[in-house]
């Protein structure tokens, strides 16, 4: 017969491997782009274990975000999902910071880049679905910082239109949301300098924010928002 020292040890011991177990499984990788023979094993969205592993044939291409940074695999052969690395978990928190314009000094960057320093910032050169988790603080970037340039943000159902000016070496502005509110699903033409063919942006809201780079992927492919999961996936590579 057990004692009850006996029972209490073992109670413990069960309870530390149920958790481990639940440890072991609660980190999970998702493929956000897919291509090759294997695409219909392994499709966009797909949730992979971090420990699991996949297979792939010639010509297979896939890449996962999990483990906190993004991973291409091409075959053939078996492949890990999770490859551990560097922790990406500060350019995470760079890439993601909600930046309130309070905060926030608009004006010119230290070091331009021709990629976007926050994922939701608006690229005035880049038409698809935007996620922002705040209407209220959203800003617009610009690839080109040599000349000062003004763009007109204008709604796509109305007449209403403003006008947004850049300085030279100015990246980003702040998005004029008291004379042209934003709302989820509505959608804005932005025209540049240049005229041409304006990029027309359709604005989700997002609700919570993410806490990991996986499940910002997952709402992210959800959305629609390509242009900010690919922003993701490149950062985080």
């Amino acid at each position: 017969m057990f004692s009850v020292k006996s029972r209490t040890i073992s109670a413990a011991l069960l309870t530390s491997a149920a958790f481990m177990g639940l440890s072991g499984t609660a980190n999970a990788g998702v493929v956000i782009k897919s291509s090759g023979p294997s695409a219909s094993a392994y499709p966009v969205g797909k949730k992979l274990p971090d420990s699991s592993t996949v297979t792939l044939r010639e010509g297979d291409t896939i890449t996962i975000m999990a483990d906190g940074g993004t991973r291409v695999i091409r075959g053939p052969g078996t492949h890990r999902v999770a490859a551990r690395g560097s922790s990406k978990r500060s350019t995470f928190a760079a890439l993601t910071r909600q930046r309130s314009k309070a905060r926030v000094r608009t004006g010119a960057t230290r070091a331009p880049s021709m990629s976007r320093p926050n994922i939701w910032m608006v690229d005035v050169s880049r038409s698809g679905t935007m996620c922002v988790p705040d209407f209220g603080s959203v800003q617009i970037w610009r690839p080109g910082f040599d000349q000062g340039a003004t763009y007109v943000l204008a709604n796509s159902s109305s007449a209403a239109h403003v006008h947004v000016s850049f300085e030279p070496k100015q990246m980003v502005a702040d998005w004029d949301n008291a004379r042209m509110p934003l709302a989820d699903g509505a959608s804005y033409q932005i025209t540049g300098p240049g005229g041409g063919d304006p990029a027309t942006v359709t604005f989700a809201e997002m609700g919570e924010m993410p806490q990991s780079p996986e499940a910002l992927a997952e709402l992210l492919l959800e959305k629609g928002c390509s242009g900010q999961l690919d922003l993701l996936a490149d950062t985080m590579m």
